[in-house]
């Protein structure tokens, strides 16, 4: 082989060699993290330290303080603002609404105790609470839990036009109606699948608390209960073919030994 062939060969041996170190380098190093700090204003927001339940009652160790973006707080929480201990006054206030870990806290979900009953803070403008007598086999077995939807039947014995015998009369007093408590029970517990009680106290409008207690004098109260599937806006309390619904066009089925009444049927 001739010389200027063997430098030739040479020179590219060092020349490939420098470029698969230069390669090799080039993977190995690690590429560089540029960090851009952004400083966020945030103050500090009262939230709850672990869940409270419907009617608990708060003390000081259910709060703590929560660094939160001030362009995020709502005009309901309650800030640290470096005066007078905001959570003071919070002690000894009762639920009104569960409370989820973290949750910020605001003056409308807590009641003092001299502002009224847990159940009168719970209740809706407008709305009243009355209850009724329930029996497990009126009431699905007793399965029925606070803050389920029920349609309230009517159930009455009277004397038969003809014959002079007895005979049983169904009427659907209301639709869609929420139920505030079993017995003394206003929050359905974890893992609890029915609640003890002999009366179910139901959320209704003024008018419809005096046709249930009426009703509660003539027979028997039988609450049906609703699908959750049924629980949505559209679906508001209203009014079934009860005492305030018009006696004209009725008809009677007979079905199973008891007469069931509608009404406006043309």
């Amino acid at each position: 082989m001739r010389q200027g062939q063997i430098i030739a060969l040479g020179v590219a041996a060092v020349f490939g060699v420098g470029a698969a170190i230069g390669l090799y380098s080039n993977m190995a190093a690690k590429p560089k993290v540029v960090v851009e700090e952004k400083q966020v204003n945030t103050t500090k927001v009262l939230v709850a330290k672990n869940e409270v339940g419907l009617g608990q009652i708060v003390n000081r160790e259910n709060f703590r303080w929560q660094e939160w973006p001030a362009g995020a707080v709502s005009g309901g929480y309650i800030q640290d603002r470096g005066g007078k201990d905001p959570v003071q006054a919070l002690i000894g206030s009762v639920a009104r609404a569960p409370l989820l870990k973290d949750e910020p806290i605001t003056t409308n979900k807590l009641v003092k105790p001299g502002d009224g009953g847990v159940l009168a803070a719970i209740l809706p403008a407008g709305m009243r609470a009355i209850s009724t007598r329930i029996k497990e086999e009126t009431a699905v077995g007793k399965l029925i839990l606070p803050n389920d939807h029920v349609d309230v039947i009517l159930i009455q014995r009277r004397r038969a036009a003809r014959g002079g015998g007895e005979e049983f009369v169904s009427d659907t007093l209301f639709r869609n109606v929420r139920v505030l408590a079993i017995g003394q029970l206003i929050e359905a517990k974890e893992g609890k699948k029915g609640a003890d009680g002999s009366t179910a106290t139901l959320e209704l409008t003024p008018r419809q608390t005096e046709l249930l207690a009426l009703a509660n004098s003539m027979g028997e109260i039988s609450l049906a209960l609703r699908s959750v599937a049924d629980m949505s806006a559209a679906n508001t309390p209203s009014a079934g073919n009860g005492l305030n619904a018009q006696r004209g066009n009725s008809i009677r089925i007979l079905r199973y030994g008891v007469k069931s009444r509608a009404y406006g049927v043309n």
